[in-house]
């Protein structure tokens, strides 16, 4: 790494100790920006480096509610409104048990980079809590996402911050948040989250985007090698919603889709993840991927444990959660006949398993450029409710493919002229970055 960015990296991990997430995304993004840094001076000058590690706002508040037994619980609240220099803050809510700062900070800065990527007018910021949605009732979710939006709402606005969903966040949680929202402050401010049900302002196309757009960036990859998804064997990680879309996705392109995982296990099914089969278990059902096993019959196999990364593939779509792909399973998957990887989730790759990929020759597609359809498709939404307006499925999902296209160009052409060409992590970390920090120089010292 550059010694100048060695220095701010020290800074980093003495003022925030103990977030090794937020680390290893600085760390990540450091390394790629030493040629930067030569070609554009004003950007050490300026602090810029260091003002960007630091968010312009980090919210912890405590979050009361009762479950169906009567007996009142506790949990956390966190929203880091990491940077706002292209636009109002924007990135999801994240309910899960894992979520702490550092986890937040991680994805908060990832999404300033993402954000950018994508060309809207939208900065960067995360949020979300270490409630466990899993096992909850409705009404008990409802009463969380209630006390959850009671203190949020003050910090939250279509002009100022705009949460939408991440991993534990869907629909229902969603509608309970806007409904709060509503609630409290007597309007019917639409902007003001994404990821809403297409009947009260939501965008079509947004459920599907941030898998169909993992799956679109790996086909423009594909083509940069002559050629296409087309007759490809693809292991996903997760049943979730980017997994799930991005399995139905990637066999519209013509893909084999044979392994998906959730927290318990792993399914094969040689003939085809049947896509509508998963939805049904997994998202009408909340059941687990075994399920899937028992019904579909003899011909699919479920392993209880273990690694989706053993099962052969020449495509991987990592789209569960953060570190899901080690060293070790990197050198697996590679031995394996892999050809491209694209992540679907924000940095399941070690930056060990990434050094793998990319000695052997391996496409890949760091989720900051990969995963961008999400939030690409969270900001249309946000014009159409800007704008009174809902728009067809196929007019969004067009409008969802030429941003993919323009950031893997965008990231292709970049990587080109800062002498790293075919290295997307390099060329997503630099266009990002750059874009960022002209309209921070430009804005004065903020």
């Amino acid at each position: 790494m550059d010694t100048r960015l060695e220095a701010i990296r020290e800074q980093v991990l003495a003022r925030n100790p103990g977030e090794k997430e937020f680390h290893q995304a600085v760390l990540e993004v450091f390394e790629s920006l030493g040629p930067v840094l030569d070609k554009h001076p004003e950007f050490v000058d300026a602090n810029v480096l260091q003002r960007l590690c630091e968010p312009e706002r980090q919210i912890i508040f405590r979050v009361p509610w009762m479950d169906d037994a009567g007996n009142v619980q506790i949990n956390r609240g966190f929203r880091v409104e990491f940077n706002s220099a292209l636009g109002p803050y924007k990135g999801g809510l994240r309910f899960h048990p894992s979520v702490y700062l550092g986890i937040v900070k991680f994805l908060g800065f990832e999404q300033i980079f993402k954000n950018a990527l994508t060309g809207m007018p939208i900065g960067g910021g995360k949020g979300g809590s270490d409630f466990d949605p899993r096992g909850k009732s409705d009404r008990e979710v409802m009463r969380f996402c209630q006390s959850f939006m009671t203190e949020l709402y003050r910090h939250i606005g279509e002009y100022t911050d705009v949460p939408a969903g991440d991993i534990g966040v869907g629909g229902r949680e969603i509608g309970y948040l806007f409904g709060q929202y509503k609630r409290i402050t007597n309007r019917y401010e639409s902007g003001v989250l994404t990821g809403k049900g297409v009947g009260w302002g939501g965008s079509l196309v947004r459920p599907e985007a941030t898998g169909f757009g993992t799956v679109m960036f790996t086909q423009e990859m594909l083509k940069t090698r002559g050629t296409s998804l087309d007759g490809q064997r693809v292991v996903v990680s997760g049943s979730g919603n980017v997994a799930t879309f991005a399995i139905a996705k990637a066999q519209q392109f013509g893909a084999k889709v044979v392994a998906c995982s959730d927290s318990s296990g792993y399914i094969v099914d040689e003939n085809g993840i049947d896509v509508s089969l998963l939805r049904q278990i997994k998202e009408k059902e909340r059941g687990r991927l075994k399920e899937y096993a028992v019904r579909r019959g003899a011909s699919v196999s479920y392993v209880e444990g273990g690694s989706v990364w053993d099962v052969n593939a020449s495509v991987a779509l990592p789209c569960a959660t953060q570190n899901e792909i080690n060293t070790e399973a990197a050198t697996g998957m590679v031995k394996n006949g892999l050809v491209a990887v694209a992540e679907g989730a924000n940095m399941p790759s070690t930056s060990g398993a990434i050094a793998v990929f990319q000695e052997a020759g391996i496409l890949f597609a760091p989720g900051k450029a990969a995963n961008a359809g999400g939030v690409a498709t969270s900001a249309l939404e946000m014009q159409q409710n800007a704008s009174r307006d809902a728009w067809t499925f196929e007019h969004t999902e067009a409008r969802l493919a030429n941003i993919m296209v323009g950031i893997h160009n965008r990231c292709a052409e970049t990587a080109e002229t800062y002498g790293s060409p075919g290295n997307y992590v390099v060329g997503a970390n630099i266009a990002g970055f750059v874009k960022v920090a002209d309209a921070m120089l430009a804005q004065g010292l903020i």
